[in-house]
């Protein structure tokens, strides 16, 4: 990313909630930006959130397939920190987190980066359970390479749900265009995900990420997920991390309470006014 670049051009912005806490929101992959609702409803006075939809995703325009999609998802994050915000991310979303803390930690007050799929991690420490990922992932990777983005899509959000999530025929007509609208990122991704590509696991890269991090995980998530948790909190200078009981990979949803109350204690140790970064 260069500092000549121009703001991405159309990506639509919701703002949701209020408070004293400023709090830029990214969302995972085939979401869109109204996924804070619940969590934004439960912190409503205490956060505002800014909450810009990716690229194919929500009210944002489709990605031209020009450059790199980390890259220009990245970019149209930075444009909503025009100062230093707290920073919640969610699955892909929390890789774009932790990238706006490493490249740009004086825009970063505090992350939280929940389900961070940040596979190169596990890679490194436990790469068993990335070929466990890899086997489980492969339905919906051989169904995309078919051409088949509707089955993509619906493997795909069941891979990441739980028993008890909603099924691919009970979802509305418009949630289910929207995850085939925005299957295609997943790919994209890939090389930035599980093989590090821009190099953000290097150890000078992660000490510049001095602000406060949490690292969020549900208990029924993927097993992939701790290792890269884990690996992570190791890794950075000032990481916790903690456990939402019950909760899969889609905790900010599924578990907007419990989700609330890690961040409430979390912020609370930091409060708006300190100088985090320094801490």
């Amino acid at each position: 990313m260069t500092g000549g670049r121009r703001p991405v051009q159309g990506a639509h912005v919701r703002t949701l909630g209020t408070g004293p806490r400023d709090v830029l929101a990214l969302h995972c992959t085939i979401a869109h930006s109204g996924a804070w609702s619940g969590l934004a409803k439960v912190l409503d006075g205490q956060a505002r959130f800014t909450a810009p939809d990716m690229l194919s995703h929500g009210r944002s325009p489709d990605w031209d397939g020009q450059g790199e999609f980390f890259d220009r998802i990245t970019e149209l994050a930075l444009d909503q920190l025009p100062e230093p915000m707290d920073v919640i991310g969610h699955s892909f979303g929390a890789m774009v987190a932790l990238r706006l803390a490493i490249e740009h930690p004086e825009l970063v007050r505090s992350a939280v980066l929940v389900e961070p799929v940040f596979f190169a991690v596990a890679q490194q420490d436990a790469p068993a359970l990335v070929d466990l990922h890899n086997r489980d992932a492969k339905p919906y990777l051989d169904a995309f390479a078919a051409g088949d983005r509707e089955t993509a899509a619906r493997l795909f959000n069941r891979m990441w749900g739980t028993d008890d999530s909603p099924r691919w025929p009970d979802l509305p007509d418009r949630t289910r265009a929207a995850m085939i609208r925005g299957i295609h990122v997943v790919n994209a991704v890939e090389d930035a995900i599980f093989r590090d590509s821009k190099g953000l696991l290097h150890t000078e890269q992660l000490d510049r990420a001095t602000m406060p991090i949490l690292l969020l995980r549900g208990s029924e998530t993927h097993p992939i997920m701790p290792a890269v948790i884990d690996g992570l909190t190791r890794r950075l200078p000032f990481a916790s991390s903690a456990t939402i009981s019950g909760a899969g990979h889609m905790l900010p949803i599924s578990h907007p309470q419990a989700t609330a109350a890690h961040l409430r204690s979390f912020w609370a140790q930091h409060p708006v006014t300190m100088p985090l970064a320094a801490k």
